[in-house]
């Protein structure tokens, strides 16, 4: 099983998140919450209203988001979903831990003791040079205050 933090549309109680309940594209358990370990910018950008977290570390704000256990089906579906690697890369990345609810079965399911783990995240470096001026988000949702609704796959 693979770690992959989730910080948009497929966060539980946002648009997407039905494709990680949907057991034709694979297995998902949610583990835990957290938030980047570096700060980034996380944007909301393109006709769509898309969620996108720039490759920029060091800018932007700490992000929030879900850590799931993806097995292998599932992380290929979550590439072809994502774009990868044209939109979206999928890159390792630190996360700190703020809640976990993952069984400690095996040392490397569990966070380290400076409280991180490493996930795969979705971020791109492949953007718009004005998205980096963009409001930037520490924690996503659909529905927020920014009043960009996101619009869904089915709608375009």
């Amino acid at each position: 099983m693979a770690r992959v933090f989730l910080y948009g549309t497929l966060k539980r109680g946002q648009p997407n998140h039905g494709v990680l309940r949907d057991q034709a594209n694979g297995c998902a358990v949610f583990r835990g919450r957290g938030c980047t370990l570096e700060p980034y910018p996380l944007v909301i950008a393109g006709e769509h209203n898309i969620p996108r977290l720039l490759n920029l570390p060091g800018q932007g704000r700490h992000v929030l988001g879900e850590i799931y256990a993806v097995d292998e089906r599932m992380l290929s579906f979550l590439d072809e979903f994502e774009g990868c690697p044209n939109m979206y890369q999928r890159t390792p990345l630190r996360i700190t831990v703020l809640e976990w609810e993952g069984a400690c079965r095996a040392p490397e399911e569990t966070p380290a003791a400076d409280g991180t783990l490493q996930c795969f995240v979705y971020s791109t470096v492949t953007y718009a040079p004005e998205w980096v001026h963009l409001p930037h988000h520490d924690d996503y949702d659909s529905q927020g205050e920014h009043g960009l609704r996101y619009n869904p796959r089915e709608n375009r």
